[in-house]
């Protein structure tokens, strides 16, 4: 009967304590919810802005690269003129458009003839036509009739699509007549607001670019000038999905829309034109009470004067993981019964001594195995981390290494042929030596920013050991910000792997740029030295020193990626300083696990000497 009167009292007292529990717990799991819901949101939405930033930079560089191939055909007319069929023909074959700008439909010419030369023209391009065996039939003016001057389409390239097109007078079209007139006045080029019929349809875009040509070596500094030496038009007519959507399949993420406006004002008075639309993709629902359905990025593209407006959305699912649409989840339940088990230790200590020892013991046990957790999960995001960067690293290398072999390569045999060609031309071609000039040291402008991008992205200087990176750095350092730098470098030659080498030369480099942006530094002293198995490196500034609070900053990660990459070779960091009296870095790693190095391999060298010829 007591047993059972005892019972009842506790039943009694624990109904209140689990009423009370009970939303405690669950007001704690739905805060961790939403914090992990918003932080994986805004993770999302950052990694989506950065992928629709990356297409909008690559259509820009199309666009750019399809305004050079115009600029390039109207060049030609400067070299030959009048320019024959088969030149022109030669030229446009020469730029491999289906393998290097597949969007181009075509390129062609329109050749400004007034009507007294008009039984000259045909004459010439029927007979131009019987030379080289292509024989187009009846080779005329269209529409027919007789006007004072017709913009004749004088050669299209590939012709065998759009023969058709051949002696068609642009004159007959009244909607571009004023067009024609501008441009040939302003001499600037004219991007097509209105879409090209013979190559639009449903679903699919086509515009135009054309730019006024004048005869060689004629002056065009006033309306007048340029009047009297304008000859025709060159234009090309492109596919804006095929230009598009080449960049949408690059997109790592799946179901990508992509729309893309027009909003500037064309021929027919409208804007908002739309150029290109994937269309709405399939969505699946998230199971989250926070996920927004789609996002969006939209972003300005400059189309030769033209606004465009390139509006990417993806779904919310398509950028998360499959662990990070239930972490919320994970995170609510997890807060939910640490907070209940929580409070029923607070009630079991509140109610019991005897109980709260008991459970205390019970705590105690799974703390242990939490911490045992937490210190193995601590340990495994380290050996992510180093794995992460070993892959940054890595991914840098071939990236600059690919850029040197290729595009490298590429400049430098340019630069031959474009120096071959100035040589030739010094003596007899004056004017098209100095574009051979101008061209050359356009080239060399373009291989130095390359043979930049390359150090930036990894200094082959690396590869040389580490104390010629470290003097390769301290050197950069001293010519861009004119700081006096000075370098103790104890041991010239050190048995250094190339992920600890890579990891003192980053360090070098974070600790150089914490000077320049904060220091305010006149003097940097930097010293390699070697004590036994360690090697350590100390970098020291006549700076302000750091102020307190600064080394824990939210945002700031310098200081903290540098004791990580420490802290994976198992080495030491240390920092000090006193407000007013500089600071000082101190990093030490043990060379006992480090593999022997005997110098560059062979594969090494090679690139070296490549890279050496490159530069």
């Amino acid at each position: 009967m007591l047993t059972l009167k005892t019972t009842l009292k506790t039943f009694s007292t624990a109904r209140p304590a689990l009423w009370v529990g009970l939303p405690f717990s669950l007001a704690v799991g739905m805060v961790l919810y939403f914090a992990t819901a918003n932080s994986i949101e805004a993770d999302s939405r950052t990694r989506f802005a950065g992928l629709a930033q990356n297409a909008r930079n690559t259509i820009s560089a199309r666009i750019k690269s399809y305004t050079d191939v115009l600029r390039g055909t109207v060049s030609v007319f400067q070299i030959s003129e009048p320019l024959t069929r088969r030149q022109f023909h030669g030229y446009v074959r020469g730029l491999g458009l289906a393998k290097n700008f597949p969007a181009i439909e075509n390129i062609n010419f329109a050749q400004l003839l007034l009507d007294a030369d008009r039984e000259a023209y045909l004459q010439r391009m029927r007979s131009e036509r019987a030379a080289d065996g292509t024989v187009l039939e009846d080779f005329t003016i269209t529409p027919p009739g007789r006007r004072p001057s017709y913009t004749v389409v004088t050669f299209v390239e590939p012709e065998e699509r759009w023969a058709a097109t051949l002696g068609y007078d642009m004159f007959a079209n009244p909607l571009i007549i004023d067009t024609l007139a501008n441009l040939r006045d302003t001499g600037k080029l004219f991007t097509s607001g209105l879409p090209i019929a013979f190559i639009s349809g449903p679903n699919r875009t086509g515009l135009g670019m054309r730019l006024p040509v004048y005869r060689p070596l004629a002056p065009t500094a006033t309306v007048a000038q340029r009047r009297a030496a304008y000859i025709g038009t060159v234009g090309i007519a492109f596919s804006v999905q095929k230009l598009v959507q080449g960049v949408i399949d690059d997109v790592p993420i799946r179901n990508v829309r992509m729309m893309l406006v027009d909003n500037a004002i064309g021929p027919d008075m409208r804007r908002g034109r739309v150029l290109f639309d994937t269309g709405g993709a399939g969505e699946t629902v998230l199971p989250s009470l926070l996920a927004p359905a789609r996002f969006s990025a939209t972003l300005p593209i400059d189309f030769n004067g033209r606004q465009w407006d390139a509006t990417f959305s993806v779904a919310a699912t398509e950028l998360y993981t499959g662990f990070e649409e239930f972490a919320p989840w994970l995170a609510m339940m997890a807060g939910s019964i640490s907070s209940m088990l929580l409070y029923a230790l607070f009630h079991a200590l509140t109610s019991s001594r005897r109980r709260a020892i008991k459970m205390a013991k019970g705590m105690t046990r799974e703390l242990r195995d939490s911490q045992a957790k937490l210190q193995l999960s601590h340990q495994n995001l380290r050996r992510l981390a180093a794995h992460a960067d070993q892959i940054k690293e890595g991914e840098r290398k071939r990236i600059a290494r690919e850029i040197h072999d290729d595009l490298g390569q590429n400049l430098l045999a340019l630069r031959i042929e474009a120096d071959m060609l100035s040589s030739r031309t010094r003596e007899r071609h004056p004017r098209l030596h100095a574009r051979a000039r101008s061209t050359l040291q356009q080239i060399d402008a373009t291989i130095k920013s390359v043979r930049q991008i390359i150090n930036d992205l990894r200094p082959n200087v690396l590869d040389l050991g580490l104390s010629a990176a470290v003097e390769w750095q301290i050197a950069e350092f001293k010519r861009r910000t004119g700081i006096a730098c000075e370098l103790i470098d104890e041991p010239k030659e050190v048995a250094l792997s190339d992920h600890a080498a890579t990891a003192f030369f980053r360090i070098l480099q974070e600790s150089l740029s914490n000077i320049v942006r904060h220091a305010q530094a006149t003097r940097v002293r930097v010293e390699l030295k070697l004590n036994g198995n360690r090697l350590s490196m100390t970098v020291t500034d006549n700076g302000i020193g750091l102020q307190a609070g600064e080394r824990a900053k939210v945002g700031s990660f310098g200081l903290v990626g540098i004791e990580e990459r420490i802290s994976i070779l198992g080495g030491s960091f240390s920092i000090s300083s006193n407000g007013g009296d500089g600071t000082t870095v101190c990093v030490s790693v043990p060379l006992h696990n480090e593999p022997s190095r005997g110098g560059p391999s062979g594969a090494v060298a090679g690139k070296s000497e490549s890279h050496a010829a490159f530069v």
